[in-house]
């Protein structure tokens, strides 16, 4: 019997992907129809043209990234009441229809999948069993039944599993790549993943909980469920690090959905992408509150009136520049109340013009015939004077976030000035050289001073402006090009709007937003979200000011020194000031599926030891190997490897040491060894553990955990993340004691 059920569903799958190709190969040949298009010399003709071919592109992509576990549930409901069958409900990654518009795959998003997630025994929610369909390939290889009607255990078709699909799934080898769980979520996860779009939602859980997976599903939930608000708008992801981001890239597409920007918090300002940590004492300082006021006092102290006038020469003319004349022009600049670059353009105009009437006045009184009529002569030999552009720009030059924030770092003095209540510690914490590489704590610092100064390029300003009113062109072009296609139904006039390429800018939503610092997405997601500073919770804000935000994290992994130790000192710079603040709701995952539960209770214990916050989770399998303790890395990594078991191996490293036990592992293993985000594709991947957070490989290899803990205030932390990393088999490398509170069992 469960040959033949076997069987059937296979054959249901099977009508499932002629469906899916049948889809493929429609847009394939709309996509060859609207490419042979001949729209001649009209440019709005070939707008039209390539938006449409944008959309079929983008559609056969996401029918290809589906294929790969298509169907993946099913649900029995009641029967029928008019002719009594029972109620056949598939879940799949998304929805199709047959050639009749019925449904016969349902998208696991929608409302009547959820009880495939939620329905317990105890609470059915009208279903009387769920099916789990285990597939490879296009295949269905077993099925798993749970039974919520107890009825249908008196059918001898009923194969009865339990767990077993998730257990599978949690037992499988890794790739160095995320894999989805649509097929496995569990109802507290699936609970959170459905929770209201408005809002800022905190998801708090340890290690191996599921936190990644549930922020990525609720994205891809949100974007389907809110396509309306959130497709022009977009969705940014915040991660961690470029390897976190490498490791997580798959799963979203997976799902049907390429509307998002990833980016980790080194990537977060356009034009600059930081990968460098600082120390840790110099990242507690960038990552204060108070930076942003100092950003502040430093651009208006580029400002200065000068202390006597000057004489300035002009075409042989002697001019005298009075301080008061400047004084003026900038008093006149600031009423405007607009960025630093965008006001000093005020300023120059007023000072030329003011200049320029007393050249007049002078030119005048030595008998020169001359009046007002002349004035816009003068103004452009002012302009051009070097004199002139030397006092003016000495007065109010234009500046870059880049080179402020430079000038800043480099001018010991001009930092003095601007903080005088500071330690000189504290000063020294900042000096460095103008040609040093940005940090990643330096991005919301480059951020901040972005804000105040405002557009260094006006032509570019001025684009922007036109961009906008263009757009609006745009949308009434579109409504005509639907009507004229015959494809109303199928696109939006903004979606197609935003797509034409009447500027040469074709880019998606996601690709225009990363490039624009400006953008505000519609949803923000951060994940490790306990290690950002109150300055990098400030550029967020910035990016997502409808403060609708998923949060997830864990409180007990912080090992940045920027960070705060709880999530209400945490969210106050996000919240500080909103009616939003009473509305942030918090969510706790409890259940630990990734790490074996000696492993969790060693590093919990661990934890505990050293004060830190835990969240107590239940592990809910165990693993055969138990934790091993040896002396030297290379051994442990050849031990690993002698084992022949397959899967992925990190080494977690203090980041001091990596460079060194980098070349001893590659004298040993060669190219097999990589390091950081692109040893993810390697056997062994070598990785400091701010690398990595939010990972998982089979085994890991903790090297010098002592050394980890003492690196830093919070390196206990760093040790917590770095024990949580295993599936399956963990080591640890130490020729001395072992931290307090590590159990072996």
């Amino acid at each position: 019997m469960v040959d033949h059920e076997l069987q059937r569903e296979q054959e249901y799958v099977g009508t499932l992907y002629a469906r899916l190709d049948a889809l493929k190969r429609e847009a394939e040949l709309q996509l060859d129809a609207v490419r042979l298009l001949d729209v001649g010399g009209n440019h709005q003709g070939r707008s039209e043209r390539d938006t449409f071919a944008r959309i079929y592109e983008d559609r056969i992509v996401q029918l290809r990234e589906v294929d790969e576990r298509l169907a993946f549930g099913r649900l029995e409901l009641e029967p029928n009441d008019e002719d009594g069958d029972d109620v056949l409900r598939y879940i799949g990654r998304i929805g199709l229809r047959d050639k009749d518009l019925q449904p016969i795959l349902l998208d696991w998003r929608v409302p009547q999948a959820s009880a495939f997630y939620q329905a317990t025994a105890a609470t059915p929610l009208g279903a009387r069993a769920r099916r789990h369909l285990l597939s490879k390939g296009r295949s269905v290889i077993r099925i798993e039944d749970e039974i919520f009607d107890a009825t249908l255990l008196e059918s001898d078709t009923t194969e009865l599993q339990g767990e077993g699909a998730l257990l599978a799934a949690l037992t499988a080898q890794r790739t160095g790549r995320m894999s989805d769980i649509v097929a496995t979520i569990q109802a507290e996860q699936d609970r959170i993943i459905r929770s209201d779009l408005g809002g800022v939602l905190v998801v708090q859980g340890g290690p191996g909980t599921g936190k990644t997976a549930v922020a990525l599903h609720r994205a891809a939930y949100l974007l389907y469920s809110h396509r309306d608000r959130l497709k022009n708008s977009g969705v940014l992801i915040v991660g961690p690090s470029r390897s976190f981001l490498q490791y997580i890239e798959a799963v979203l597409p997976s799902l049907g959905e390429t509307g998002v920007v990833l980016a980790s918090v080194g990537q977060l300002y356009p034009g600059v992408e930081a990968t460098r940590e600082d120390s840790p004492a110099v990242a507690a300082l960038k990552g204060k509150a108070f930076m942003a006021g100092l950003i502040a006092r430093a651009v208006k102290s580029r400002q200065r009136v000068p202390a006597e006038p000057q004489v300035l020469d002009v075409n042989g003319d002697r001019l005298t520049l009075d301080p008061q004349l400047i004084q003026n022009a900038m008093n006149r600049a600031r009423e405007g109340g607009k960025p630093y670059n965008e006001a000093r353009v005020t300023f120059v105009k007023n000072a030329l013009g003011a200049l320029s009437r007393e050249w007049l006045a002078q030119l005048k009184s030595n008998g020169n015939s001359m009046d007002e009529s002349d004035l816009p002569m003068l103004r452009e030999d002012l302009r051009s004077a070097e004199d002139v552009r030397v006092a003016l720009n000495t007065a109010w030059l234009p500046l870059t976030p880049q080179k402020l924030l430079q000038d800043l770092y480099a001018r010991p003095q001009w930092l003095a000035e601007l903080t005088p209540r500071w330690t000189a510690e504290q000063r020294a914490l900042l000096r460095r050289s103008r040609d040093a590489e940005f940090t990643i704590a330096d991005i919301p610092l480059l951020d901040e001073a972005a804000e105040h100064l405002g557009e260094y390029n006006l032509v570019d300003a001025a684009q922007k402006r036109e961009q906008k009113q263009q757009r609006k062109r745009d949308i009434e072009n579109a409504e005509a090009a639907i009507q004229n296609m015959d494809v109303k139904g199928q696109v939006n006039a903004k979606d197609l709007a935003d797509n034409f390429a009447e500027l040469g800018d074709r880019a998606t939503t996601a690709e225009r937003a990363a490039l624009d610092r400006t953008w505000t997405y519609g949803h923000v997601v951060v994940d490790e979200a306990q290690e950002l500073s109150p300055m990098q919770w400030k550029l967020l804000l910035r990016r997502g000011p409808l403060r609708s935000f998923t949060i997830v994290g864990d409180i007990a992994q912080v090992a940045s020194a920027a960070a705060s130790s709880s999530w209400l000192t945490a969210l106050d710079p996000l919240l500080a000031g909103s009616a939003e603040a009473e509305r942030w709701r918090l969510e706790e995952l409890t259940v630990n599926y990734r790490t074996p539960s000696q492993i969790a209770a060693s590093a919990e214990s661990m934890a505990v030891a050293h004060g830190l916050p835990v969240t107590p989770s239940r592990a809910v399998r165990a693993s055969e190997w138990p934790i091993e303790v040896l002396t030297d890395a290379v051994e442990a990594v050849r031990r690993e490897r002698d084992l022949d078991a397959g899967g992925t191996l990190a080494v977690i490293v203090p980041e001091t040491g990596i460079d060194e036990l980098g070349a001893r592992l590659a004298e040993e293993f060669g190219s097999a060894v990589g390091l950081g985000a692109q040893g993810l594709t390697r056997d062994i991947a070598l990785l400091s553990p701010q690398e990595a957070k939010g990972l998982e490989f089979d085994s890991v290899i903790v090297v010098d955990p002592a050394g980890i803990v003492a690196a830093s205030e919070r390196g206990a932390g760093a040790l917590y993340v770095a024990m949580t990393r295993a599936t399956q088999r963990l080591y640890l490398v130490a020729d001395g004691d072992l931290p307090a509170g590590i159990t072996l069992g």
